[in-house]
């Protein structure tokens, strides 16, 4: 006991600001030893101390330790380390911890060294990739609904027609309704309508037979009959030409097409999914569009919203860019600075989550000491934050770490010393702002 008091002193000091939570306790679950960030993720206040792991957060994890050691091994070596998840609730907000535990018997006597590590955002992207299939990612009321809908028609034949701006995620949509389909062991043939020449469109979709046309050398079978028992997904289709129409109407009403130089219908059964960043209605109004394909392609219509109108993503999107930019090889370690993340929230995003994702990578790649500026994001995005307000208020350069300091400080005391919720406030997660206090020096 005496060895382990003389080591209080270096244990403090190196484990007072890491993020983990560090408990040292004897056999009977009595704390002997706890850093700073125990009693904020068991959801203590910060002046109240963990005394016991029989009553730590309201659980009794000494039992929940005996259990799990009893799940893994029936023999009882009280060696033998643990590692489990509980969800805890506090201040009506709940946290998923993760908890590693083991004897450390040979250096201290019958002690219990226990890790606690905040998994929290880990889980909810992860239920979040899980629930949208790994096409979306989101938590925005308006997208789930669209989620909502696209499970009650991805299991039926009706057409689906996708609206929205370009880089909002139509085609991750179409490919979620088939993926979610009765079809879906079966093809989904995509095709961009507005990269197809007009002169080749027909052929494109419905085939020719050799001789049809200067070049046709042989037979091709189109889109549709590639698609047949599965999906067609016709992106951008109001770039179809007006006279195509017809025939395309044709084709979905009666399922039988005509190749190109041929007068033998064949027979297809294909789903369609349409997709356009115009607005279709106005095209009919405008004679631009054929208002009966329009109807026959909207059987169920769904307006993907921009990002603009769906800021609570941003974050999310951008903590999914940085997990699979990393995967790429990209640093790990790079955060990012409160006057940049308040740009990227402000910013209109005008090419949506296509724009987004290219923005993280750039700032990535800018990022100076690992930590993501203004001067980081791309030119758009500083123009117009410098545009849309005072000049006193544009950034003024990286030597801002008083700028944080005041910001963090500032957080803090609204927050009541709540780490979690000063990090909400600043727009970053809790770990990113244990780092920057870190680096501050602030306790």
């Amino acid at each position: 006991m005496q060895e382990l008091q003389t080591m209080f002193p270096l244990l403090e000091a190196i484990v007072s600001y890491i993020d983990e939570g560090v408990i040292i306790a004897d056999r009977n679950g009595r704390v002997l030893f706890q850093n700073p960030s125990v009693g904020e993720l068991l959801g203590n206040k910060p002046s109240i101390p963990v005394e016991t792991l029989t009553r730590a957060g309201g659980v009794n994890l000494v039992e929940e330790i005996r259990k799990q050691r009893g799940n893994i091994r029936k023999d009882g070596d009280a060696d033998q380390a643990v590692k489990f998840e509980m969800r805890f609730s506090s201040g009506g907000q709940s946290r998923d911890l993760e908890f590693h535990c083991c004897h450390a018997s040979q250096m201290t006597g019958d002690m219990v060294l226990l890790i606690v590590r905040d998994r929290t955002e880990k889980r909810r992207l992860e239920a979040v990739l899980d629930r949208s299939g790994s096409d979306m990612i989101t938590n925005d009321p308006q997208m789930l609904k669209i989620f909502e809908r696209v499970d009650q028609v991805a299991p039926t034949d009706a057409s689906v027609l996708i609206q929205g701006e370009s880089g909002t995620g139509k085609t991750q949509i179409a490919r979620m309704i088939h993926r979610k389909s009765q079809r879906a062991d079966k093809p989904l043939i995509e095709v961009n309508c507005a990269a197809i020449p007009e002169t080749l469109i027909e052929s494109e979709l419905f085939g020719h037979v050799k001789g049809a046309f200067t070049g046709a050398s042989s037979e091709r079978p189109g889109r549709f009959q590639s698609a047949n028992g599965g999906t067609l997904f016709l992106d951008e289709v109001g770039e179809i030409p007006l006279h195509l129409q017809a025939k395309l109407l044709r084709v979905i009403q009666d399922k039988e097409l005509e190749p190109v130089g041929s007068d033998k219908p064949i027979k297809v059964n294909v789903r369609i999914i349409a997709a356009s960043n115009q607005n279709l209605r106005q095209m009919v109004d405008e004679g631009k569009f054929r208002g009966d394909l329009y109807y026959r392609l909207a059987v169920i219509p769904l307006t993907i919203p921009p990002l603009k109108q769906r800021p609570g993503d941003i974050p999310l999107l951008l903590q999914y860019f940085c997990h699979n930019l990393e995967r790429r090889g990209y640093a790990s370690d790079i955060e990012c600075g409160p006057d940049a993340m308040r740009m990227m929230m402000d910013y209109p995003w005008p090419g949506n989550v296509r724009e987004l994702e290219n923005a993280v990578e750039h700032a990535l790649i800018c990022a100076v000491d690992k930590m993501v500026y203004p001067e980081s994001l791309p030119q758009d995005v500083r123009e117009y934050s410098n545009n849309s307000r005072p000049a006193s208020m544009a950034y003024a350069g990286p030597d801002t770490r008083k700028e944080f300091r005041q910001e963090i400080m500032i957080a803090l005391s609204r927050a009541n010393g709540n780490k979690s919720r000063a990090a909400e406030t600043l727009g970053i997660d809790r770990t990113t702002l244990w780092r920057r206090m870190r680096k501050l020096g602030l306790q």
